[in-house]
Parts: structure tokens; C-alpha cells; sequence
């Protein structure tokens, strides 16, 4: 499987020509399903985590993560505060690069600014996040999971959510009601796992199948994360609708709502060595 990995300067012209598909911008998912469209990537490349005991994160995300800081280094990307990278006037019309002088140019820059590469800790990859997944799959149990899911609905807006869990139930975990700007509502079935992988297309066609003829729309959250195929599965015309909430959508989602994630500030002081002339 290792070989059949690409390397992630080798992504570095697909991550360039899937921004040009994309019309010039994209979020992270939007690039990341774009260059697996791309490349034609296979499953079983794309099953695999960097690292499954800290993180949900794809081998493959992992290394576009790096391919997308050198090309932002480079001069090529730029990203805004919303996550949404985009290319910059001077990437247009560049069509591809050479990776390997890419390469050079950045690390002779981080060289003379004395800066050193972590090939460990991308600048995207923030902690918080791996000690949240580390939380999530190996100290909650799955009935302590439920119950977070159903505070997290709860929070989001949910009424009436209920944590059924019972065997033979296709998988189906509880359900609730989304009020949407307290004109309309939905009935949804929802199903959470903790996984370290990724959901297969025929995890989702059984929750499909539980749900038909039970409710509005499905749910289903996962602390891992959901092949190509589980989510044109869930996107499938035709078929119930299926939302699909992967262990990065769920952490942000925590932050947001204050749900075990806080926001610690640290005070900076600096001397105003003016004011003290003055003086």
C-alpha cells in the first residue's frame, strides 16, 4: 500500500489543478475530494490514517496538508481565517510547477529565516484536536458517546432527542427533531460511532435501510472519517438524504458549542520604551 501512496510533493500539481477546478478557492473537503476525483485514488489508499491512535486524519489529508503550506510558502496559496484556501494572482496561469524546485526554494527560506521543519506537526494540524480524538475513542465508552451526540444535538437546536441504542435496530442509535428557524422541522434518525477508520458506502445503505419510511432525514456521525464511496453513497439521488458529521466536523462543532473545548487567552506584555521618555 506504501507505494501506491503518493508522496506529498507528488501532490502538489493535483492540489493545484483541483484549486483551478474548483473555480480558483475551496475548503479543505472541497480540495481534498476534488484531487481524489483527480488522481483516482483507490479505497484502500485512502483508508489509511497517518496516525490512528492520535488522529481521524487520512494519510492522503496529512500529506496534502504539507503540500499546501510549501505552496503557500511558495508564494502559490493563500488561506483565509474561514479555512478556505485559494490561489494567488501570481499562481494564475502557472498551469503546474516543478515540485522538487518547490522544494528547494522553501527550505533554503525557512533555512536563512532559521526556521526548521516539523515533519511531524503540520501548521494545520492543532493539538487540541488530537487530544480531543484521543478522548473521544479511547476513553468514552459508547454509551457515554451517545449521550454527547444527544447533548450535541440538544445544543445545536434538536428537540425531543432520544438515545434508543437498541440491538437490531439497524444500526440506529436515537432520533430527534431539527427545528429550522422555528418554522419548520425534521424527524432524524441518527447513528454515532466511534471509529479510528473510515465508514464504508455499506455501513451507510444499512442505516439507509433502518430508516426508510421512519423519518425526514438521517444523521450519521462518526469520530473517524467516511470513504469516497460512503459519501456518494449518502449523497445518492434518489435515496433519503443522509448528513454526514466526520471526527474534524465534530470537534469544530464542540468548540463552537464550549462542549469540553475552552479558549484559553494568554496575556502578552511588552515594554513601551517610549512612554518611559517621557517620563
Amino acid at each position: 500500500m506504501a507505494n501506491k501512496l503518493p508522496t506529498f510533493d507528488r501532490l502538489i500539481n493535483p492540489l493545484l489543478r483541483a484549486l483551478e477546478a474548483l473555480g480558483g478557492s475551496g475548503a479543505v473537503d472541497e480540495i481534498y475530494e476534488k484531487v481524489i476525483e483527480l488522481e483516482k485514488l483507490p479505497e484502500d489508499v485512502l483508508a489509511q490514517l497517518h496516525d490512528q491512535d492520535k488522529s481521524n486524519q487520512t494519510e492522503v489529508g496529512y500529506r496534502l496538508a504539507w503540500a499546501r503550506t510549501y505552496l503557500k510558502k511558495y508564494g502559490l496559496l493563500e488561506n483565509s481565517t474561514r479555512g478556505v484556501w485559494s490561489l494567488t494572482a501570481k499562481a494564475k496561469g502557472v498551469g503546474q510547477v516543478d515540485p522538487q524546485e518547490v522544494l528547494r526554494k522553501v527550505r533554503a527560506q525557512d533555512a536563512k529565516g532559521g526556521e526548521e521543519e516539523d515533519t511531524k506537526k503540520p501548521p494545520e494540524q492543532e493539538e487540541w484536536k488530537r487530544d480531543l480524538h484521543a478522548i473521544l475513542t479511547q476513553k468514552l465508552d459508547p454509551a457515554a458517546f451517545e449521550r454527547l451526540v444527544q447533548r450535541v444535538l440538544r445544543e445545536s437546536g434538536f428537540i425531543q432527542v432520544e438515545v434508543t441504542g437498541r440491538s437490531g435496530d439497524g444500526g440506529i442509535d436515537g432520533r430527534g427533531i431539527a427545528r429550522i428557524h422555528g418554522l419548520m422541522s425534521f424527524h432524524v434518525l441518527f447513528q454515532c460511532k466511534r471509529y479510528k477508520g473510515a465508514v464504508s458506502p455499506s455501513e451507510i445503505r444499512d442505516f439507509r435501510g433502518a430508516m426508510v419510511g421512519r423519518a425526514d432525514k438521517g444523521l450519521f456521525i462518526t469520530t473517524g472519517t467516511f470513504s469516497p464511496g460512503a459519501v456518494k453513497e449518502a449523497l445518492r439521488d434518489g435515496a433519503p438524504p443522509i448528513d454526514l458529521i466526520d471526527g474534524s466536523d465534530l470537534a469544530e462543532k464542540l468548540k463552537e458549542l464550549s462542549l469540553g473545548v475552552r479558549r484559553e487567552t494568554i496575556e502578552v506584555f511588552r515594554v513601551d520604551g517610549g512612554w518611559f521618555e517621557s517620563v
